[in-house]
């Protein structure tokens, strides 16, 4: 798949490293509708990994695959919205993001939200649902 053909240009598997080819292959499963090819598009623009950083475009993609349900965008989306970047700074936001995330069993998206938890930000600080979801996402390795 076109999906596995990026990968391997991103991490130079059997192949040499050339990231601005793997974002043309993750591009032409986005602009198919898949969302990891609008997961991974997002991320490069977010960093500028073969592109120039665009985080309006990153935003769009984030969203787009998040609407599709990738639990991966929802986090990453969430980071978004918890560190201010590109997006008005706004925990609550950040939280709702994560909770969905967390519920599908995204492991980083469970230690990220128990954070929250943890420090108050976002929802009331809860050292018990803390702890809970440190482990849930701790089982996952």
């Amino acid at each position: 798949s076109q999906y596995c053909v990026g990968l391997c240009y991103q991490f130079g598997y059997g192949t040499v490293k050339d990231e601005k080819l793997a974002f043309e292959y993750y591009e032409k499963i986005a602009n198919k509708g898949y969302a990891m090819g609008l997961l991974k598009c997002g991320y490069f623009y977010y960093y500028g990994i073969g592109i120039n950083i665009n985080k309006q475009k990153a935003i769009e993609l984030y969203q787009q695959a998040a609407n599709l349900g990738n639990s991966g965008a929802y986090n990453n989306f969430a980071a978004m919205y918890y560190k201010g970047d590109g997006v008005n700074k706004d925990y609550n936001k950040a939280f709702e993001l994560y909770h969905k995330a967390a519920n599908s069993g995204f492991s980083l998206a469970q230690y990220n939200l128990a954070g929250m938890y943890e420090n108050g930000k976002g929802i009331e600080k809860d050292i018990n649902q803390a702890i809970y979801w440190y482990e849930k996402s701790a089982k996952q390795g």
